[in-house]
């Protein structure tokens, strides 16, 4: 049977911003995609490794949102203390 590693290895706080992506894990390395977590929820607009732009509205305190995520967005996000997880 084949073993997904479901755990982090790399984790850095996101600041949202309409304009600049998600940085990859070691800071100089290309985000292709993280999950978040979200320790303050609220609305979350993101875009995706697939190239959509989604808010997930009412994101509960304490969630992890398992979909890669590129950007988190300042515009529409009320959410805070966003992680990035690789």
């Amino acid at each position: 049977m084949a073993y997904t590693k479901l755990q982090a290895q790399n984790a850095l706080a996101v600041t949202p911003s309409d304009t600049a992506a998600i940085v990859g894990p070691d800071s100089y390395s290309v985000n292709r995609g993280c999950v978040l977590y979200v320790g303050t929820g609220g609305a979350l607009v993101v875009k995706t490794a697939g190239g959509n732009t989604v808010t997930f509205a009412n994101v509960p305190d304490g969630t992890f949102l398992p979909v890669q995520v590129l950007q988190v967005l300042a515009t529409g996000t009320a959410a805070s203390d966003i992680l990035a997880l690789w």
